[in-house]
């Protein structure tokens, strides 16, 4: 899930990206915002949820996708959006304009 605020003052966006299931260890997130290096993801106890946050520019589109348990690639359930890649899948797609 894809949670975003936006600041007055400043030319970007910070995004939570949390991802939550019950049979994984480990969520890394990786996307065109990091040159797809994977980044760790912080487990909430109290909410279940394996969370980051990352600051994007504002009006900008970026994929991403969450790697799981360090094997498995795996989409954001609610993304902005899904676009297809150069492996046959998909992409989630996170967008930082206010009306997104």
């Amino acid at each position: 899930m894809l949670k975003k605020k936006f600041f007055k003052t400043k030319s970007e966006a910070e995004v939570t990206f949390e991802f939550s299931r019950d049979d994984i260890k480990s969520v890394e997130l990786a996307g065109e915002f990091n040159e797809w290096h994977p980044r760790k993801m912080n487990y909430v106890k109290k909410d279940k949820v394996f969370r980051t946050k990352v600051r994007l520019p504002k009006d900008s589109t970026f994929r991403f996708k969450y790697l799981l348990d360090g094997e498995t690639w795996e989409n954001d359930y609610k993304a902005d959006a899904y676009v297809p890649n150069t492996f046959g899948t998909e992409d989630s797609v996170v967008t930082t304009r206010k009306s997104a």
